[in-house]
């Protein structure tokens, strides 16, 4: 049987359901026909003014970010679809934290929805550093289907994963 690394941890029907689908060529299709709104954040200066606008919207008051990029690099190195970093830096003997948020390339691709979670999801971390009950609350806080983008994001990289083209 085909492991679905992307699906893990969901209910086996689900990932039953997610197989026939794949076996059959559709799954790609069936995310794709659900999520057709493209991604218009191309390149990393728009990413930056994408993220900060959330963050301006949702978490006003947390620490200011230093970095936004695409990052073509994460999926294969670290096995994440984004990540947050403090950097801290010593400049003129005084230490300076900054926050950097790096988002794999495959979103530059991905519907415009999926980005979003993963911002969202990046933009927790800010102020939740674990994946706790209050970080999934900040999470709907800032979109409310973030649990079904979750799930529809995970069968879309299972899409790309196995399916040709």
């Amino acid at each position: 049987m085909l492991p679905l690394k992307y699906l893990n941890g969901y209910p086996e029907h689900l990932q039953q359901r997610a197989r026939e689908l794949l076996d059959a060529g559709k799954l790609g299709e069936a995310v794709r026909k659900r999520y057709a709104e493209p991604n218009t954040v191309r390149n990393d200066r728009q990413l930056y003014d994408y993220v900060q606008a959330i963050k301006e919207r949702h978490l006003r008051q947390s620490v200011p970010l230093g970095k936004v990029l695409y990052d073509g690099k994460l999926q294969v190195v670290k096995h994440a679809l984004g990540t947050h970093t403090a950097v801290s830096r010593n400049h003129g003997g005084k230490l300076k934290a900054s926050r950097e948020i790096r988002i794999a390339s495959v979103f530059r691709e991905a519907p415009a929805p999926f980005l979003r979670m993963i911002v969202v999801h990046e933009l927790a971390h800010i102020k939740e550093a674990d994946h706790n009950k209050a970080f999934y609350q900040l999470c709907l806080h800032m979109e409310p289907d973030y649990h079904q983008l979750e799930f529809d994001l995970r069968l879309y990289l299972t899409a790309l994963e196995h399916e040709p083209g």
